[in-house]
């Protein structure tokens, strides 16, 4: 009976743990753009890192006005359900974008498997298209990262301060 109280204390404490946010390795002050046809924010925030998950958080007035979590499967994003990167893709984006390519535009990595990827000393610039389906100029330049689809309307912009 004495040994009860122990367990059921750790599978309590257990459980909490397990709903718990995970701690990011990196966090960034950045000034955040998401534009889309259905999304529009634009304000100052922080953006969070670790090997598994992206955070980006805008506030206005002191107050969270998005919060945009990517896991490894899938987006949490405020006054939106959590979805597959793919649903993600299809409902903000163009489901014709790679399953990774907003986590990859957050962490400033190459999109599209690295296509006309041009370096630059201070980083790199792609252009991509696939007429009529999208038109995408993509920088990441020192700390800003841009990503520019003309056809679909989306602007992602991340200047780190």
């Amino acid at each position: 009976m004495r040994y009860l109280k122990y367990i059921i204390i750790f599978l309590v404490l257990w459980s909490l743990w397990g709903c718990s946010e995970p701690s990011y390795s990196q966090q960034n002050s950045a000034y955040i753009v998401l534009k889309t046809p259905t999304v529009k924010y634009a304000d100052m925030g922080f953006l969070y890192e670790n090997s598994d998950a992206v955070k980006a958080e805008i506030y206005s007035s002191g107050q969270a006005l998005m919060t945009l979590k990517i896991s490894k499967d899938s987006i949490c994003m405020s006054r939106l359900k959590c979805m597959s990167k793919n649903t993600f893709n299809a409902q903000v984006l163009n489901r014709d974008y790679p399953k990774d390519i907003v986590e990859n535009i957050f962490r400033g990595k190459p999109v599209f498997n690295g296509v006309n990827m041009t370096k630059k000393s201070n980083g790199f610039t792609q252009t991509i298209k696939n007429p009529g389906k999208y038109n995408i100029e993509y920088r990441v330049l020192n700390n800003e990262i841009l990503f520019r689809d003309t056809i679909n309307e989306i602007l992602i912009k991340v200047i780190k301060q």
